[in-house]
This record gives structure tokens, sequence and C-alpha cells, in this order.
């Protein structure tokens, strides 16, 4: 039998032949067949054998886990249904908003008792329907941002907090305003028949008004697309459009916060039955500390965290002052009622 002779034609390469996914790098500069394969750099593919160079995926793009084709990000933001910090800020939004409702309740029932009475009972009113809607603000924080909720958010939030805070600086205003009135021919009598308390919460939720108006005029919040802070996630979230308009607002609670704390504070030991100031010192003290808490938090963390953060500031600082202005007389007026008559009332008076 004849002896056949196969001719194999010599390979002019040293190396292997690289893999999808992967691309050659030269060993030497004097040969072009000896290379190394390395794996494409991140957010980069290779879909096919002895690539000289790989290809950038596109910004809602990702490689896949062998990089060989670019696969599309998933969206990552504060959903109602699949997270579990959704839920427990939607379930404690609607109880403490319940909560908040059912006080306001007994309030409207027992309107003519002293306790309710003292201090302006519709200040009161205002409070906690204030109260009552800044819980269930938090319910903007959740699901896809789009501009409309951008917009509403903060500037519900901000709004509606002013209108709190400017009930309580009215409270501590008039309660030194009602102690310096009780002294015989005292010139503080004339602001007791005036609308002192309607005038300073129109006008402090006024200002705060002009700076949510400027700000959605001239810098309003949209949604923004983050495409870079997160490996194969896009995270949706509001940009503010201005962080010096945000941070105005805040600031300007803050210091509708602060003086409510110091006014309150050279009160709270006024000789007055149901003397609100001292439960509007220790609630502006729960107050500022979240929100001074809040900052650097809020700061330091991206997409749906930050939302999580804010929306915790939002329900402490709500449940702080609902705690401490409003959970004594609901004590008083359930399991006490003794301490709620005109007698008791007459009596811490003239101690």
């Amino acid at each position: 039998m004849p002896t056949v002779h196969i001719h194999l034609v010599p390979r002019s390469q040293c190396s292997p032949m690289c893999p999808p996914g992967t691309r050659k790098k030269q060993i030497s500069s004097l040969s072009s067949c000896c290379y190394d394969c390395v794996p494409c750099s991140e957010g980069e593919v290779s879909n096919k054998s002895d690539s000289d160079n790989c290809i950038k995926c596109l910004d809602h793009e990702w490689p896949n886990e062998n990089r060989t084709s670019c696969i599309t990000k998933t969206m990552d933001f504060l959903s109602y249904t699949d997270n579990g910090i959704s839920l427990v800020s939607i379930t404690v939004s609607i109880l403490l908003c319940l909560l908040t409702a059912v006080i306001l309740g007994v309030f409207i029932v027992y309107e003519k008792t002293p306790i309710v009475r003292a201090n302006n009972r519709n200040l009161s009113y205002f409070l906690l329907v204030s109260i009552m809607l800044s819980f269930l603000c938090v319910f903007f924080f959740l699901g896809r941002p789009v501009d409309i909720t951008c917009w509403l958010r903060q500037v519900s939030f901000g709004i509606l907090f002013t209108f709190a805070l400017s009930s309580l600086l009215a409270k501590t205003v008039m309660v030194f305003v009602a102690f310096k009135a009780s002294r015989p021919d005292s010139g503080w009598r004339q602001l007791m028949g005036l609308k002192l308390s309607n005038y300073i919460v129109v006008i402090c939720s006024s200002v705060q008004f002009l700076n949510c108006f400027v700000w959605l005029t001239m810098f309003p919040p949209y949604q923004e697309l983050d495409t870079r802070s997160y490996q194969g996630k896009i995270i949706v979230q509001c940009n503010e459009g201005s962080a010096i308009a945000f941070y105005l607002v805040l600031g300007y609670m803050g210091i509708l916060a602060t003086a409510s704390f110091i006014i309150a504070f050279f009160t709270r030991t006024l000789p007055d039955s149901f003397n609100e100031a001292k439960y509007i010192t220790f609630s502006m003290l729960v107050f500022c500390s979240v929100w001074i808490a809040m900052i650097p938090a809020y700061l330091s963390t991206k997409g749906k965290y930050m939302v999580a953060v804010e929306i915790f500031a939002i329900l402490t600082s709500n449940f702080g002052l609902l705690a401490c202005i409003f959970f004594p007389k609901f004590y008083i007026i359930f399991w006490h009622p003794e301490l709620n008559t005109k007698k008791h009332l007459l009596e811490d008076r003239h101690k």
C-alpha cells in the first residue's frame, strides 16, 4: 500500500486563539504573532475570537458575566412593592396618619374642655392636619420618580412642615403674650384681641411659599438617570435642580424650629395651666436632632437609600411633634379627666 504524505501548513503564531470576552495584548513589538489574551475592561465586550480591541457598551448597557455581549442595565429605585423599605414606610405612614386622625377626632369631641381650649385649639387642629398630611406625603417619595413627583415630593413636605412649625411658633408666642397680658395695665393686652397667631402662621408660611415658587419656576427638580454610580444598575432619581434652593427650604424650616425652641425654652416655666411650652421645647429638640443627623447621612448615600433616609427623617420628626405635644393631652383626657376641669385650671393659675 503506498504511503500517503499529509502536508500541514504551519501556524504563523505562537499563542493560542483568544476566546470571546478577551482581547489580544502584544507581548513583544518585534513579533505580532505572539500575544497574551486579557479580559475586556469593565464596560467593554468582545463577541468574536482573536479580537484586537473590545467594544464599549452604551451608557444604559453593561457586559454579561462572560463579557461577550452587552445587556440592558436594571432600573433601581424605591419601588412600592419590590422592597422591604417601601413596605415598612407605607405601613408606618398609614398607621401614624390614622393615629393622628384619631387624636384630631378626640380633640374635636372634647373641644369644649379646658385642655383642648387652652393655647388656641384652632392652632392645634391646624397642626394636627399638617402632621397628618406630612405622613401621607411619604408616598411621593415611593415609586419610579418622574418630573411631577420630583416637584411634589420636596415642595409638599417643605410647605407642610412649615405649616406645622409656624403653628408651633404661634403657640409659643401666644403663651408668652398671654403671660405678659395677665399683668394689670399691661400693653400686651392689645395683642390678645388681635388674630396674632393667624398672622404668624400666614406670614411664616408665605415666606416658604415664595421660596418654593422661585425654586419651581427657576430651578425645578427633574428625573435623572445615574448610569455611572453602580455597575449594572441605572439609578432613577430626582435631581433637585438647585442644591441652594433645596437647602434654603430646609434652612428656613430650621430657622422656624430654632425660633420656636428659643421662645418655648424661656416660657416653659411660666405659671400657667396646660402650658405647652415645655412640650414644644422637647419636640423641637427631637425635630432638630433628626434633621441635623439626616444631612450627613443624606449626602453620603445614593439612589433609593438616599430617599429612604429622607423618608425616615420625615416620619421620625413628624412623630416627635405628635408625641411630644399631643400625647400628654390625650393621656389627661382619657386617664386623668379630673385634671381636665375649669376648677383645676383656676387652681393652677393661682399657685
